[in-house]
């Protein structure tokens, strides 16, 4: 049996990233894709990029990856578009919005955040119609075969829901977890490549990694906004939330 394991927004956070790379090697997966957000509100963009390109088959743009190629007057994206430099913006501005194969005779699509676009965000307690309209082919998508699981990031939020003949998950996020404090990725199971019914599985992982080192590590490049980012990967809080609940 093939598995697959699906990373994402990985946002610079390179003691979230080894963490979850490491476990991923200790249960022998050689595969991996990643959907989007390499870089952004932590320190490491650079460094997250070229492990990426290194580790990942296949790579998916996500928002952070799209905007960060335009010229900006904003200090926090000036100070992480310095350290990626221009090869690095280069290789963002190629990646494709969706990855599709079949496994175990399921049809799988993967994108960063929606069928819409890489801005358009889906939250796990949103309806079961907004849920559904993540199988549509849109021109964002593309016109491939309808898929029947369909995977995602961007909400930092690991989830999984199972409809009739369709699931939809969430990877939630290796660098900036906002659910749980513990990198997050997803493993699919099955015989991949494959348009044969077989048996075919998904889960979810958490793994610890070490906070406070990532912080460090922010504080001695001088991040701009350390002090939100600190105060996000302690309480998995999202920095733009309100109210303390979901």
């Amino acid at each position: 049996m093939d598995r697959i394991a699906i990373i994402s927004d990985i946002h610079g956070n390179l003691p979230a990233l080894r963490a979850t790379l490491g476990d991923i090697a200790a249960r022998g997966i050689t595969r991996i894709f990643c959907l989007g957000d390499l870089v952004g509100k932590g320190p490491h963009s650079d460094q997250a990029v070229d492990i990426c390109r290194a580790a990942c088959e296949a790579t998916v743009r996500g928002n952070w990856d799209d905007f960060i190629l335009n010229e900006t007057d904003k200090p926090t994206l000036q100070w992480h578009r310095q350290r990626l430099g221009p090869a690095r913006l280069d290789y963002l501005g190629t990646l494709p919005n969706v990855l599709e194969f079949a496994m175990s005779g399921k049809r799988i699509r993967l994108f960063h955040a929606s069928q819409e676009s890489v801005y358009h965000r889906v939250q796990m307690d949103d309806s079961r119609d907004i849920h559904m309209a993540m199988f549509t082919n849109t021109p964002f998508t593309g016109d491939g075969p309808a898929p029947d699981v369909v995977g995602y990031g961007d909400i930092h939020s690991a989830y999984a829901k199972s409809f009739r003949n369709r699931t939809l998950f969430n990877a939630g996020s290796v660098g900036n977890p906002l659910d749980i404090t513990q990198a997050s990725y997803a493993i699919l199971e099955g015989t991949y490549g494959s348009s044969a019914a077989s048996p075919f599985g998904l889960q979810l992982i958490r793994v610890p990694y070490d906070i406070e080192r990532a912080i460090s590590d922010a504080a001695a490049l001088g991040m701009p906004e350390l002090a939100a980012y600190a105060n996000e990967l302690r309480t998995a809080r999202y920095r733009g939330r309100k109210v303390d609940v979901e």
